[in-house]
């Protein structure tokens, strides 16, 4: 049972921003203070990440455990629970779509619970910096075969 009118429900639902959340800002400032440069939201790449560094094939995205449908956190409202399957099984397919775009295409792809940002902030800023200043490892034709 819902707690909240279904009027009262929708302007909640709207309110939820998709980009540039004040998880998302506080990830970017941390790395931005560690003297990392990318770019946010990213329109013109797939998926929009949050965060990505082209010159070096490197995405993040930061993953809400409710819209994401977390394992261990994510949930289905009782209320229009149908909807919310639907559009939770619908989020994590496009997230796999994603994750094989940029597989496929030979970019490093680091996907971020929002869980366990709030559980070692620290821990996950370490582990990020170490993926976005890692080299980009592109694989070159042969010489002799692109000659021919």
């Amino acid at each position: 049972m819902d707690v909240l009118y279904p009027e009262s429900r929708r302007k909640n639902m709207q309110a939820i921003r998709s980009k540039r959340t004040k998880l998302e800002n506080r990830v970017c400032r941390e790395l931005w203070h560690r003297g990392l440069r990318f770019r946010r939201n990213v329109a013109d790449l797939p998926g929009k990440p949050d965060i990505a560094v082209k010159k070096r094939k490197v995405v993040v995205f930061i993953d809400s455990c409710f819209w994401h449908g977390c394992p261990d956190h994510g949930h289905i409202p009782a209320t229009n629970s149908d909807y919310w399957l639907h559009k939770i099984q619908r989020n994590r397919t496009r997230d796999r779509a994603v994750n094989q775009f940029y597989t496929d295409r030979g970019w490093r792809i680091k996907r971020v619970w929002e869980h366990e940002l709030r559980e070692n902030f620290s821990g996950v800023i370490e582990a990020l910096v170490n993926e976005l200043t890692q080299p980009c490892h592109v694989e070159r034709a042969n010489s002799s075969e692109s000659a021919t």
